[in-house]
């Protein structure tokens, strides 16, 4: 398994992370996946042999099930691995039982390290902007919480370009802890990242960990074109996605990605994973499994690649529409 540092930090972290969102499936979760503490030991274990050393989970996952159920799976290994987590979303039912404020932050990072069975986070993220909360005052928290020692390094989340540009300044400005990573979603179906956030974290050196990389898997090859639809699937009712994107465009790159993953003996998932692993920025792509077999066909992503003649095919499939400003910048660029 390739190792990639985590932003600019001196941390190595597997190009391959393992996303604990399919633990619990208690409430909201129970669509992603309902994995037990039993099956979950089995996975972890997997993918720590497989090289993993990089697992993200999230405080609101199954309200907290999930993070206890990784703790416990990781046992005697979490020294062993570089764990991040999350905070933001509502965790009960008090008025400020959400958002990014230094009281719900300390508040729920000792609430994590509780159920994570930890005396301390690797990653602590934010996991998306709170327009309430003064971005002073969160990264603020976040430096204490580093000082105490109870957390190594923060990021951010779905964070747009000048939400995360303007984070990075008032850290600079202030002397404060800065974020070394973003996590978004980024995908052959979801390629936005690529017009603002990736040339800042490439100028910033911010590493990008990918979330939903398979289009809530979508771009496993289980969907295709005017066939019936995979009975208890994410994407079976089309009227309640969570995920919005073109699935005409999505049904083109899945026949590209069919072409390219028989050529390396491969399958449809793991060419889309490889993918993102080709991009620049990416330090690690998040993959998420319920049962071992899912997990042993991603973690066969990490033993070949794809070629740059490969890339540039799906790059010609996927291609994103040019938006404002980037269309008349580019026009301003081939004058010079």
């Amino acid at each position: 398994m390739k190792m990639n540092y985590l932003g600019h930090s001196g941390v190595k972290v597997s190009e391959l992370c393992f996303g604990a969102m399919t633990f619990g499936g208690k409430g909201h979760w129970k669509t992603v996946g309902e994995v037990e503490q039993h099956d979950a030991n089995d996975i972890v274990s997997m993918a720590i042999d497989g090289g993993i050393n990089f697992f993200d989970t999230a405080d609101v996952y199954s309200e907290g099930k999930s993070e206890e159920i990784l703790g416990k799976a990781l046992g005697p290994k979490r020294k062993e691995i570089v764990l991040a987590t999350k905070v933001r979303g509502r965790t009960g039912s008090g008025p400020n039982d959400i958002g990014l404020s230094r009281l719900h932050i300390i508040e729920n990072c000792n609430a994590s390290l509780k159920r994570l069975g930890t005396d301390y986070i690797d990653l602590y993220q934010v996991h998306n902007f709170d327009p309430f909360t003064p971005l002073e005052e969160t990264l603020r928290a976040l430096d204490d919480l580093v000082r105490d020692g109870k957390v190594r390094y923060i990021g951010a989340s779905n964070f747009s370009g000048w939400q995360l540009m303007k984070a990075l300044a008032i850290s600079e400005k202030h002397n404060l802890e800065k974020f070394i990573t973003t996590q978004s979603f980024y995908s052959l179906i979801a390629r936005d990242l690529e017009n603002e956030l990736v040339p800042l974290c490439l100028d910033q050196k911010l590493g990008v960990l990918t979330w939903s990389p398979l289009g809530g898997g979508f771009l496993t090859g289980k969907y295709r074109r005017a066939a019936k639809r995979p009975d208890n699937a994410r994407r079976t009712d089309k009227e309640s996605q969570f995920l919005q994107f073109d699935e005409e465009k999505g049904f083109d790159i899945i026949e590209e990605l069919e072409k390219i993953s028989k050529g390396h003996n491969a399958t449809i998932a793991q060419a889309a994973l490889n993918y993102l692993l080709r991009k620049p920025a990416v330090t690690s792509v998040i993959i998420g499994a319920k049962t071992k077999e899912q997990l042993a066909d991603n973690l066969g992503t990490s033993k070949w690649e794809m070629s740059a003649e490969e890339v540039s095919r799906l790059d010609d499939v996927s291609i994103l529409p040019r938006v404002y400003p980037y269309w008349m910048q580019k026009t301003m660029m081939q004058d010079r």
